[in-house]
C-alpha cells in the first residue's frame, strides 16, 4: 500500500526497559497532564493565584480524573470486560487504553473542588485558567490512541484514512485487510488544539472569567464531541432512543456549557478582581514576608493575619 494515501499505524505500544514495559498510551497521557498544569498554572498566577498552587490541585484532581475515566468506559463497555472467562483485573489496566474524557472531566472536577476550597480559591475561577489546559491534555492524549489503534472511524478512500491492523480486535468483520478507517483520533486532536486557539484568543479579547472560559470549554469539546461519537465504530452498549449515550452526553456538556455562558454573564458583568474566595486571599507581598494567608475577621472587622493553628 502506498503509504503516501494513508496514514500508517505504529507496529508497536510500548517500549521495554529491563523488568518494565512503558506503555506510549500512559506516556501521552502523562505529558498531556504535565502541559496542561504549566498552562493552567501561568494563567492562574497572572490571575492572581498562588505560584505552585495548581500542582497541588492537580494531586487531587488527576487521580479522581483517571478512577473517573475508567469507571464511565467500564461501565459504558461491559462486554468487553464482563464475559465468561474474563480476566477481570483488566478493569484496572488503564495502559491498555479507555480513560472516558466524560468520567474523567466530572470525577476531576469532584477532586479539583475539594482541592480549591482546601485552598480558598474559587472553583470556576481554577476551571477558567485550566480551560484551554483541559484541550490541550485531550489533544495530547489523543496520540495515546494512535499508538494503540484506537478510537477510529468507518471506512474511507481520503488519502488521510488510517491503517488498522486486521488482527486488532476492533477491526470490523467482514471488511478487507487493506481497508482506510476515518482517523477519529487526529480530528480530535485538530479540534482540541483550534480549541485552544479559540479559548486563549477570546479570553484575551473578552477576558473570560466567572466560569465563562469552562463554559466555552463546554461548548466547544461537546460540539466537537457530539459530531465524533456518530463516527465511531466501537460504540457504547448502552443507548437511548437509539442515540449513543456518548452523543448525548456531549451534547449534553456543550448545552451546559452554553447556559453557564449566558447565566454567568448575566450574573457578573463586574471585574473578577481576586480568584480567591473572600478572606481567603494570598498576596505576594505577604508570602515574601512570611506572612500567613489574610483572613476574615471573625467578629466581621478588618480582615487580619492568623495562624492555621490558631483557635
Amino acid at each position: 500500500m502506498n503509504l503516501l494515501a494513508s496514514i500508517p499505524s505504529p507496529d508497536i505500544s510500548f517500549i521495554q526497559l529491563g523488568p518494565f514495559r512503558v506503555h506510549f498510551y500512559a506516556l501521552f497521557i502523562l505529558s498531556g497532564i504535565a502541559a496542561a498544569i504549566a498552562l493552567t498554572s501561568s494563567r492562574l498566577s497572572r490571575r492572581g493565584g498562588q505560584p505552585g498552587l495548581v500542582l497541588d490541585i492537580a494531586l487531587w484532581t488527576v487521580p479522581f480524573g483517571i478512577v473517573g475515566g475508567r469507571l464511565y468506559h467500564v461501565a459504558t463497555h461491559p462486554n468487553d470486560y464482563f464475559f465468561v472467562g474474563a480476566d477481570l483485573w483488566k478493569i484496572f489496566y488503564v495502559w491498555e487504553g479507555g480513560l472516558a474524557i466524560f468520567g474523567a472531566v466530572l470525577f476531576g472536577s469532584i477532586g479539583a473542588y475539594i482541592a480549591c476550597r482546601r485552598a480558598g480559591l474559587r472553583f470556576l475561577s481554577f476551571a477558567d485558567a485550566l480551560a484551554p489546559g483541559m484541550l490541550l491534555a485531550q489533544a495530547l492524549g489523543r496520540l495515546g490512541n494512535y499508538f494503540n489503534q484506537e478510537l477510529f472511524g468507518g471506512p474511507t478512500t481520503l488519502p488521510w484514512g488510517l491503517e488498522i491492523d486486521p488482527s486488532n480486535p476492533a477491526f470490523p468483520i467482514g471488511l478487507p485487510a487493506d481497508t482506510l478507517f476515518h482517523p477519529l483520533f487526529l480530528y480530535e486532536m485538530l479540534w482540541n488544539l483550534a480549541g485552544v486557539a479559540v479559548i486563549l484568543l477570546v479570553d484575551r479579547r473578552f477576558d473570560l472569567r466567572w466560569g465563562k472560559a469552562l463554559g466555552l470549554y463546554l461548548v466547544i469539546y461537546g460540539t466537537g464531541r457530539t459530531w465524533l461519537e456518530a463516527l465511531r465504530l466501537d460504540p457504547t452498549e448502552f443507548q437511548l432512543l437509539g442515540v449513543k449515550i456518548n452523543i448525548i452526553t456531549a451534547a449534553l456538556v456543550a448545552a451546559i456549557g452554553l447556559v453557564l455562558i449566558i447565566v454567568q454573564s448575566r450574573r457578573h458583568q463586574e471585574l473578577e478582581i481576586s480568584p480567591y474566595l473572600p478572606g481567603r486571599e494570598w498576596s505576594a507581598e505577604n508570602a515574601e514576608a512570611g506572612q500567613p494567608p489574610v483572613e476574615a475577621d471573625p467578629a466581621g472587622g478588618v480582615p487580619s493575619a492568623r495562624s492555621e493553628d490558631q483557635p
